[in-house]
């Protein structure tokens, strides 16, 4: 997996925690099958992966919904937990397949929603 291009947003996961910067990055991740489909938990893995290593932060909580499809354009929205149980939207979008490789980049909001009291 490689990074290939990468663009700064800055965001807060809550009200008290402090402000850290956060990179835009992108990822790769060769499917090895026939359906250019990569799996909602590799995918989670992988943006949790590639968002860790950019910011240079601790690995994070990162779920998705669905698989992502390797067809270029194609975007699902995975959602970033904190410790403090505050959200984040990622969104991760098909940039390009090469081979049995599927190219995206992730970039998370620019706010975030608080915890559930």
């Amino acid at each position: 997996m490689t990074i290939t291009r990468l663009s700064a947003a800055t965001w807060s996961l809550s009200a008290v925690a402090a402000s850290v910067l956060l990179v835009g990055c992108s990822g790769s991740v060769s499917v090895g099958n026939s359906e250019q489909k990569l799996s909602k938990a590799k995918l989670a893995t992988t943006v949790a992966e590639k968002l860790a290593a950019t910011t240079g932060q601790p690995t994070p909580d990162v779920a998705c919904p669905e698989d992502l499809v390797g067809k270029v354009g194609t975007t699902t929205r995975c959602t970033l937990t904190a410790g403090d149980g505050s959200t984040l939207g990622v969104s991760v979008t098909v940039s390009s397949i090469v081979g049995d490789q599927i190219n995206f980049d992730i970039k998370a909001d620019d706010t975030a929603s608080p915890a559930a009291n």
